[in-house]
């Protein structure tokens, strides 16, 4: 499709305000995906809370510069070669690379080039590393029932001295009442 100059532009313009949006962004090679494939992909990553954008390698490095990606910052534009989809990942940028290397391993595709995390360059290798680690509701989850241990261990702790406690009152009370029916007679 030709597309105009102010047309360009306006890609431009929308895809640095996505850009400028997102504090996590994948440079992929989608190569050999089929068009179903790329839609079931795109679906995965927007129940993951992330968006992919197919887009021209040249309009990509403007919209970098727009955004302030561009440069020292990002080091994404020696990444943008062939056939690229940009993932916009939002706050969280493993539930992202989770999606795409889960969709990896299972088509072969897509290629991960590299990242761009918290205004932080990451490699492909980086971007799998953060693909194993447990996602944010795991973590917080861990972390709950780290906290939640030693609380549990001290209530279940009182519990058994209470229970010891009832336990002697209860014997006591047997005692004198046998006692007290012993001197009765």
């Amino acid at each position: 499709m030709i597309r105009t100059k102010a047309q360009k532009q306006q890609l431009v313009t929308t895809l640095a305000t996505r850009l400028g949006r997102s504090s996590t962004v994948y440079v992929t090679d989608f190569t050999g995906l089929s068009v179903a494939k790329i839609t079931q992909l795109r679906r995965r990553l927007r129940q993951a809370g992330t968006e992919f954008v197919v887009v021209k390698n040249t309009l990509a490095r403007r919209a970098l510069a727009d955004a302030h990606m561009a440069g020292d910052a990002g080091g994404l534009e020696q990444h943008l070669a062939g056939p690229t989809g940009l993932v916009l990942a939002g706050a969280d940028p493993v539930a992202a690379a989770k999606v795409l290397a889960d969709f990896a391993k299972e088509f072969e595709k897509p290629a991960i080039k590299a990242g761009l995390v918290d205004g932080k360059a990451v490699t492909a290798e980086q971007v799998k590393r953060l693909a194993s680690l447990p996602s944010r509701i795991e973590l917080l989850a861990q972390l709950g029932g780290t906290l939640q241990a030693p609380m549990a261990g001290f209530v279940g702790a009182l519990n058994g001295l209470l229970m010891n406690v009832v336990g002697a009152l209860e014997a006591l009370r047997t005692k004198r009442a046998s006692t007290a029916g012993a001197a009765s007679q």
